[in-house]
Order: structure tokens, then C-alpha cells, then sequence
């Protein structure tokens, strides 16, 4: 994959078939050593595509959002999904979340990763949200320098988490959110190498 003209865009039905294909070729780059292989071999990228379908037919656009990057042939190469605090108390209500983001490695080192956790940095800011988490796993490093670039920090906050398969360590990163007047752009641009979420 070459760099090009990437767009940024909402998320729409059409993208599920896509968005199930870049999920699976993501985990099974991103946790090979974190994850059983007979696991990550497993994926597939059908029933993944079928559950983005789901996702798109169902979620409120009110309550979260999904932007998928797309290369010249309008084919997404990537996705990032936020909305609010999924598990938090009382305390934590109005922290929005960062979900997911996901990128195809044959797009990682193109800044494509870059643009997409701006527009997702964005889009928690129109939802009101002045500050986020996301979670990453402890062992990929990757994520974490790209993260950590973009102004993100570990808050001490850590679990197991085995909603998605087996059971993996991961750490929470919180940073504040700049207003959406502010555009929604990272504190620090980041330069280092595209990750998966």
C-alpha cells in the first residue's frame, strides 16, 4: 500500500465486509506472542464483518461514533470507535472512551494511524467529552509509544480483560480532551509507527 489522498468518514452498512477483513489481519498481527495462535489463526474475518453489520445497524449516533480511513477506492483500511466510559463509576461518568482503533498493517508507517486518533480525538470532543481512556495491552508496545506521542499517559489503572477472547493484561491511558473549537487536534503530533488498537 502506497500513501495517498486518505479520507477520514463516518462509518456506514457498506463498510462491515471491510471492517471485519482489517479486524482479523489487526489481532492477528498486533497479539501474535500475547495470544494463543490457535486463537488468533482462528479469526474470521466473515463473522467479524457480520458483527460491524450489527454494530452499524444498531449503534445511536448519539451515544458514539465510528470513523473508518479509507484509501482512494473508498476501501476502509481502518476504523476507530469511541463513545462514552463503557466501565467506570459515578465518578467517571463523563469520561468517553476510546474503543478501538484498528489499522491495517499493510497501511502502518503511512501516518495514516496518526489521522485516524485525531478524528477520533475529535469526535470525543463534539460528544461533549472533556476528557478519555482507552485501554491497550500491556505487552504491545507499539500502541503504547504511539499513544504516549499523542499525549496519552498510563493512569495505574490495569485488569485482565477476556471479553474478545483469551484473557490479556492490559493498562489504562487517560488524557484531557482540547475543546472541539480547539479542532480536536493532539496536544503532541506523533511520529513514531502505526499501531493497532
Amino acid at each position: 500500500m502506497t500513501a495517498g489522498s486518505p479520507q477520514i468518514r463516518a462509518a456506514e452498512p457498506r463498510d462491515a465486509v471491510a471492517l471485519g477483513r482489517v479486524h482479523v489481519r489487526v489481532w492477528q498481527a498486533t497479539y501474535r506472542g500475547m495470544m494463543p495462535d490457535a486463537f488468533l489463526d482462528g479469526l474470521d474475518p466473515a463473522e467479524r464483518g457480520a458483527m460491524w453489520a450489527l454494530s452499524l445497524a444498531t449503534t445511536r449516533p448519539e451515544s458514539s461514533r465510528l470513523v473508518v480511513c479509507v484509501h482512494p477506492q473508498d476501501d476502509p483500511v481502518g476504523f476507530a470507535l469511541v463513545g462514552p466510559l463503557r466501565d467506570g463509576g459515578a465518578d467517571e461518568s463523563k469520561l468517553g472512551e476510546l474503543y478501538a482503533i484498528n489499522l491495517d498493517p499493510d497501511a502502518w508507517g503511512l501516518g495514516l494511524g496518526r489521522q485516524l486518533l485525531i478524528a477520533a480525538t475529535a469526535e470525543l470532543s463534539r460528544l461533549g467529552f472533556r476528557e478519555a481512556v482507552l485501554w491497550v495491552a500491556t505487552g504491545n508496545s507499539r500502541a503504547r509509544r504511539f499513544y504516549e506521542a499523542a499525549g496519552w499517559s498510563a493512569d495505574g489503572t490495569e485488569r485482565i480483560d477476556d471479553s474478545f477472547g483469551p484473557p490479556i493484561d492490559e493498562v489504562r491511558y487517560h488524557r484531557s480532551q482540547p475543546s472541539a473549537r480547539g479542532g480536536g487536534r493532539p496536544a503532541h503530533q506523533p511520529t513514531t509507527q502505526e499501531i493497532s488498537g
